[in-house]
């Protein structure tokens, strides 16, 4: 969490390794989207968790890291 509430986080599926990733994903999206609502973090996962009808289960990404927040502290 930041001072100012949540951050955003891009989970990425990458079809081949990439090295620098945030800097290639911002450099990305800078052209795209407005400098605030560009992520500022990212995490390379290999497939995203889908329901039955293929909508992204984004309550399964936010539980993911709320236990990975969990088990730095």
């Amino acid at each position: 969490m930041t001072e100012w509430g949540e951050t955003a986080k891009a989970f990425v599926v990458l079809s081949q390794p990439l090295e620098p990733l945030a800097e290639e994903c911002k450099r990305f999206l800078s052209d795209k989207l407005a400098g605030y609502k560009i992520p500022r973090l990212y995490e390379a996962i290999a497939e995203l968790p889908r329901n039955a009808t293929g909508k992204v289960l984004k309550q399964v990404l936010r539980a993911r890291e709320v236990a990975a927040q969990k088990a730095q502290a």
